[in-house]
């Protein structure tokens, strides 16, 4: 237990007490013994699960290809790919010539069509051995001597000689900037410090936009980089003082146009760049108005815009790209009451539409023509087959704008990434690569799609993943997954790590909850603002639908959630303690309340959008104090938890669940909860890849001993103890 050094906190006439306030004090020596002292003692809690960690390591290491490439990806005159090697933490990115040393491209092995993708690499050698192999960026190299290494960017020019890539090696997510020339493989002098994520070249392949974040680690400026200059005589751009928008830059698919992206969670205002003409001041496409997002491609002369203006569920508009914004746009695909328009891709003759269905992605095909006029609506084509319900659908990388090929990906709980090429004119679809899972029988397991009811009657879906002999009369121990923020969907996505559950008897869930984007924008506004504690009710509501149909009791199931899905499972815990065996709260976004009062954090009033201000507006401060699972601890049992921190996140401040920790063991003396912090990483925890197989093993060991399943390891059963 830290010590108690109490804080008064008095917003809108309440006052609140918080005796931990003091831990986010990085600069107090006692801040980091107590962060330390919370790894010892997790530790310690864990000593006798050291073996069966091991274990759980070697068995999600078993299962996968090591030493791997990625499908190549056809870009101009080259093959962009990305290598893995057993025993290498990170991946080597390479290209090959589409036609060099006299090779022909040949077809991988595996899939059913010649003349389109090159022969693989020899996986038993190094990267760059293989003949015309050209290894662009070693990331193990970049990472020796760091514990920590995250790319923003990695980005080749136009004319395929120079590589722009941003590098971060503390977890702060302000990255340097370097340029390399991949004819020597050098990188050139300059180097730029404190980027933020986002490149993009122009057209004279001499010249890099990119992003800088204010004190805040928001991308507020853009900013012009001439090759072979010094970064002291870069050009500012444009700058953004609203601090509820943050900047992006990129470039059109045909390269036509650099775009400028202004974005706040609930407007947008994009700006271009001819990119032949880098110099030129950036232009307005549409001024922003407070409410209206929208997204823009270039095809032919014409600006494509994915919006929400007069269509909450989005739809696809066009309009000559010299019109400025005199001119209105004409509705290429209108909006749909029971499909969210998620996104759109351009090829000169196709178009390509990503929807949501009844809570699942789909790809939609529609064809141009070779002499399109976008003058009036697109004639919708069918929908890209997925054999399996639930599942998911995706593009993969299509940079090339002339082509009829769309390179596309698909998943289920119980399928693997699965890599498609489909020709776009005859909807034949080709197997490029599926992700080899050692010893996995897909057929030993089964899907399905449920549906919870919450507390007002809306239903709710959840996805379920199960080995098909795991018993349904409540004797199973379940991992129940929720997120439920940004609209973002958590689509039922295959992974190998899951079968060290399911293969000792658990069933894996996914509770979509309200918040995400799963059933469209409205599904989203319904679990945001005021209407916040719709996303915790929702994932009560799945966890005893579980219960009642059978897959499961309470004393076996385990919560597990991170970010705002940690915010989730905090108020989950302090709405349901009963409901749960255990929780898992990876950088949880516990201690809401203060954070969005404190608008000197990084994120604060960006996130005014999300979750609202509650210093300016009585009401949400009254809905956000009902729900911060900080402020709601109550003097009882709470499920066993385990809490996870990073000392560099931008994102959750490490302390937000320090105090959360503190503050649940001084609730009860039989709870029993343990906090690991990495201090060397950010928001999304070690980036090596073994170093986060460890990461989960040590998860998946916690889970499974709260439920009496860890093998040799003096687990306790189910419900004897904290």
């Amino acid at each position: 237990m830290a010590e108690r050094r109490p804080t008064v906190i008095e917003v809108h006439g309440d006052t609140r007490v918080d005796e931990w306030a003091w831990l986010r004090d990085r600069d107090d020596p006692a801040v980091l013994e107590v962060l330390r002292a919370e790894n010892e003692y997790t530790e310690a809690l864990g000593a006798h699960l050291a073996g069966f960690r091991e274990r759980l390591f070697d068995e999600i290491r078993s299962r996968i290809v090591e030493t791997d490439l990625s499908v190549p990806v056809r870009k101009g005159p080259w093959w962009y790919y990305s290598r893995t090697f057993e025993g290498r933490s990170y991946p080597v990115h390479c290209r090959l010539p589409v036609d060099g040393g006299g090779r022909v491209p040949d077809t991988p092995p595996g899939t059913e069509s010649a003349g389109d993708t090159p022969a693989e690499p020899d996986s038993s050698v190094d990267a760059g051995t293989w003949p015309d192999e050209v290894v662009m960026l070693d990331e193990n190299a970049l990472a020796e001597g760091h514990s920590y290494l995250a790319l923003g960017s990695l980005v080749v020019s136009p004319d395929h000689q120079l590589l722009a890539y941003g590098a971060d090696t503390t977890g702060d997510e302000r990255f340097t900037l370097r340029i390399r020339d991949l004819r020597t493989g050098d990188d050139r002098p300059e180097s730029i410090e404190g980027t933020s994520y986002g490149v993009a070249w122009a057209g004279d392949d001499a010249t890099v936009f990119y992003t800088r974040p204010d004190e805040a680690n928001r991308p507020h400026q853009v900013w012009r980089h001439r090759v072979g200059t010094p970064a002291a005589a870069d050009t500012l751009v444009l700058e953004e003082p609203d601090e509820r928008f943050h900047l992006g830059v990129g470039r059109t698919k045909d390269g036509a146009f650099v775009l400028i992206e202004m974005r706040s969670q609930t407007t947008s205002e994009l700006h271009v760049i001819d990119a032949m003409r880098p110099d030129d001041p950036p232009r307005v496409v549409d001024p922003r108005r407070q409410g209206v997002e929208y997204a823009l491609e270039h095809h032919s002369g014409t600006f494509f815009a994915l919006t929400n203006d007069q269509a909450e569920n989005f739809r696809l508009v066009a309009r000559p790209a010299d019109a400025g914004g005199h001119r209105p746009w004409r509705e290429l695909v209108p909006h749909r009451a029971d499909v969210r328009l998620d996104g759109v891709d351009v090829f000169a003759r196709h178009v390509v539409l990503f929807e949501r269905i009844g809570g699942e992605a789909r790809i939609r095909i529609v064809a141009l023509g070779d002499h399109p006029t976008f003058a009036g609506p697109l004639e919708l084509g069918d929908l890209v087959g997925t054999p399996e319900s639930p599942s998911t659908a995706w593009t993969g990388a299509n940079p090339e704008f002339d082509s009829s090929v769309l390179r596309y990906e698909y998943s289920s709980l119980v399928t693997p990434r699965s890599v498609f090429d489909i020709d776009m004119d005859t909807h034949t679809a080709v197997v490029r690569k599926r992700q080899p899972v050692i010893g996995y029988d897909a057929s030993a397991y089964v899907t399905e799609r449920a549906w919870a009811v919450a507390d007002d009657g809306t239903r709710v879906p959840i996805s379920l993943m199960a080995r098909r002999d795991t018993p349904r009369d409540g004797t199973a121990p379940c991992l129940l997954y929720g997120y439920g923020a940004y609209e973002a969907s958590i689509d039922p996505l295959f992974s190998s790590i899951r079968l060290s559950l399911l293969d000792r008897g658990f069933v894996f869930a996914i509770a979509h909850v309200r918040g995400g984007g799963e059933l469209g924008r409205r599904w989203y506004e319904d679990g945001k603002l005021t209407h916040k504690p719709n996303t915790f009710s929702d994932f009560v509501a799945c966890a005893r639908h579980l219960v009642e149909t059978g897959w499961t009791r309470p004393e076996l199931l385990v919560a597990r959630g991170g970010s705002a899905g940690g915010l989730l499972m905090g108020a989950a815990a302090n709405a349901a303690p009963e409901a749960f065996r255990a929780i898992v709260a990876e950088v949880p976004f516990v201690d809401c309340l203060t954070t969005m009062l404190d608008e000197t954090l990084p994120l604060t009033v960006i996130e005014w959008e999300e979750w609202g201000n509650p210093g300016a507006d009585p009401d949400i401060y009254r809905v956000m104090r009902s729900y911060s699972p900080y402020d709601n601890v109550a003097p009882v049992r709470y499920p066993s938890m385990y809490v996870t921190a990073g000392l560099e996140d931008p994102r959750v401040g490490y302390w937000e669940p320090a105090k959360w920790v503190q503050k649940l063991r001084a609730a009860h003396p039989d709870n029993r909860v343990q906090l690991k912090v990495d201090l060397e990483a950010g928001h999304g925890g070690p980036t090596g890849r073994y170093d986060a197989w460890r990461d989960e093993a040590e998860v998946l060991a916690f889970v499974l001993e709260a439920v009496g399943r860890a093998e040799g390891a003096g687990a306790s059963e189910p419900g004897s103890g904290g």
